[in-house]
């Protein structure tokens, strides 16, 4: 009796000393092949700022769709990872839609703060219904709220598409909400003004986005040559100035600024026209106008840094919708056709600013930009397909030729860049030159003082919002016309990012996540072997079990 009692105290204790060792020591293990559940470095490091509590409140709650369940057991386990390396982070999954209340009225509010809501279809019992779901999460941390998408919205993709794009994202979405949450601004943008460029109603979308990580400032460019040595004191001050399609010329006095904020390291990012076409000139000049080159004196400055923005005009194959009204009044009709002047360039994922976005970028009137060989490091991030023409001008652009069966011997000048990034330890555009500023406080510098970088996109247009009818800002990449989404504020927001990013977040976007799926087709054409494995099998090896057990107990009270 001793005996038995002291094997069951053992046990007990064995089982005590267990329970208080997982108390104090815990780990887990990645299993997986693509490492989705294992935090980048970047992440980990990002989130040891957590000195206090940070919540993260998750709205993809209640009733959701089979494919957006998904999405949610994989936010809910990338959120445990995030939580198990910082016991701060706490998080949960909230009904947005509490009982007796409106869901227009919750997906109202939850627009207004800036979280749009999906709607999609549910069947239940036969029956289908349309629902809001709302794909969002919320990061709280010292009164400061950061909203941050749950879903990666694509172009014609299905919803298991569009859920494996989503999760891929998960990671890139939530350490870019806790770095916004965790850290205060500190990088400066200057918007460049004075040079004609794009009004403020028209980049308004893109800075509000920015604006919630970088300071945002309007720069007078054009004051330097009033108070040279103010302005290029005041200049030196950002970290990134952006040049949103300038369409009037630059002085050297402004170029030689822009050259010592980059001597300086400053990074840049250029929107640049070189040919002046408009669609709008097309409506009011019953379907004619002539692109002409845009001087904007800057070919040298590119030039010493390895580039040639050429005033041609790029047509593409692979192009987005123009809409065309006929009749009048109740009787007019939109057609959509292809606009070979709107190129759609998907991204060759050879960069992490052009990895995982998932909507083709449109350009407008793009030109095309030459690589030349220096000793900086270039990188093409952005091309036009195969199936591209080039066009030289002055050239009348007309908007019969929409309707006109395009020749494919035409379309055979390949790939043309459009956007390129250049980075390394630059040489001054005006070294061995006469300066076109004397007797400066600051003085000239022949090369940078260390790395830095520029992107020089061959479209203005690539940053420019819509309009909606009250003329407020639409999302950048959104075509009120066609109601089409693209990618190009993703693009640039990944660019400035890069451009700004001192902790790598940019290169989360490089994981490479994959959903397994289930072939169907293989499922159908081995179903007998499937049943066997799945059914079969465990009642053998139970049957064997019950065999050996009977057995070994007929022998043992056989004694």
């Amino acid at each position: 009796m001793i005996k038995s009692n002291s094997k069951y105290l053992f046990f007990a204790a064995i089982v005590l000393i267990v329970l208080i060792l997982s108390q104090s020591f815990n780990f887990r293990l990645d299993l997986t092949a693509d490492g989705r559940y294992t935090l980048s470095e970047t992440s980990k490091k990002i989130i040891a700022k957590a000195q206090d509590q940070v919540v993260v409140d998750v709205f993809l709650s209640g009733n959701v769709p089979d494919a957006f369940q998904k999405l949610q057991i994989e936010t809910r386990q990338l959120l445990e990872e995030y939580a198990s390396h910082n016991a701060n982070i706490k998080f949960a999954f909230v009904n947005p839609v509490p009982d007796g209340v409106s869901p227009e009225q919750i997906a109202q509010d939850f627009n207004n703060r800036g979280m749009r809501p999906e709607q999609v279809q549910l069947r239940d019992n036969g029956k289908v219904s349309q629902e809001f779901i709302f794909p969002w999460a919320l990061v709280s941390y010292k009164g400061k709220s950061i909203p941050v998408p749950l879903l990666k919205k694509s172009l014609g993709a299905a919803p298991d598409q569009l859920v494996s794009r989503s999760v891929q994202n998960l990671e890139y979405a939530f350490s870019n909400g806790f770095y916004k949450a965790l850290n205060p601004k500190s990088k400066r943008i200057a918007v460049l003004k004075g040079n004609g460029e794009l009004d403020d109603k028209y980049i308004a979308d893109f800075f509000k986005t920015l604006r919630e990580r970088y300071f945002i400032a309007p720069f007078p460019l054009d004051s330097i040559a009033q108070t040279p040595d103010t302005v290029l004191t005041a200049l030196n001050k950002f970290d990134l100035v952006v040049a949103a399609k300038p369409t009037k010329a630059f002085s050297d006095a402004e170029k030689y600024a822009l050259d010592q904020f980059i001597m300086h390291g400053g990074k840049s990012l250029f929107l640049l026209d070189q040919v002046a076409m408009e669609t709008d000139s097309l409506y009011l000049r019953d379907g004619m106008a002539l692109a002409t080159a845009r001087q904007l004196n800057l070919d040298d400055f590119f030039f010493k840094y390895g580039l040639r923005i050429n005033p041609v005009l790029i047509e593409d194959l692979y192009a987005a919708p123009l809409v065309l009204a006929s009749g009048e009044a109740a009787n007019s009709q939109y057609t959509q056709l292809p606009w070979f002047y709107y190129p759609l360039v998907t991204p060759a994922e050879n960069h992490p600013i052009n990895t995982n976005i998932d909507n083709p970028i449109a350009f407008e009137y793009a030109n095309q930009i030459d690589v030349l060989n220096t000793d900086l490091q270039q990188t093409v991030l952005l091309q036009s397909s195969v199936l591209s023409k080039v066009n030289g001008v002055p050239a009348p652009v007309s908007l019969e030729s929409i309707t006109t069966e395009p020749s494919p011997d035409q379309y055979a000048a390949g790939a043309q860049n459009l956007a390129v990034l250049v980075e390394g330890k630059f040489t001054s555009a005006f070294k061995n030159r006469i300066l076109p500023l004397e007797n400066l406080r600051e003085p000239f510098r022949e090369s940078a003082i260390k790395n830095t970088a520029m992107i020089v996109v061959a479209d203005g247009d690539l940053i420019k919002n819509d309009l909606d009818q009250n003329g407020r800002p639409l999302e950048l990449g959104f075509d009120k016309f066609t109601f089409k989404e693209y990618g190009n504020k993703e693009f640039l927001l990944n660019a400035v990012n890069y451009l700004l990013d001192d902790n790598g977040l940019i290169n989360i976007r490089s994981k490479s996540i994959n959903l397994p799926a289930l072939d169907i087709q293989k499922i159908s054409n081995d179903r007998a072997t499937w049943q066997a494995l799945t059914i079969g099998l465990p009642l053998v090896l139970l049957a064997v079990f019950a065999l050996i057990y009977t057995a070994l107990r007929r022998r043992k009270y056989r004694v």
